[in-house]
């Protein structure tokens, strides 16, 4: 059995088209290089809400992950302060060495 977990992949395009969604002036650009980071910042908030929305699932013992799972962790990855969103993802590795 395969135990890898599976490719979380997000388009460079839709993630430069959503950052530039949130610019004021029309005339700002996304770089390619800041277009790559933000994707891999979206792969890691993915991957680490994913494994904890999995968890608090678990420890409910239920076998499916829903809505209500998400809805409890999300305030360990966002926080808000007025209008600003902060994002306090800090990835908890669940390899052992």
């Amino acid at each position: 059995m395969d135990d890898r977990e599976p490719e979380i992949v997000f388009k460079k395009e839709t993630v430069s088209k959503l950052l530039s969604l949130f610019f004021k002036d029309d005339k700002t650009r996304v770089s390619g290089d800041a277009a790559l980071l933000m994707t891999e910042m979206l792969k890691v908030f993915v991957q680490e809400a994913a494994r904890r929305a999995a968890k608090q699932a678990n420890t409910e013992d239920n076998d499916t992950v829903d809505i209500d799972h998400f809805e409890k962790i999300l305030p360990q990855l966002v926080s808000y302060h007025g209008d600003n969103i902060v994002i306090l993802v800090t990835p908890r590795s669940t390899h052992t060495h």
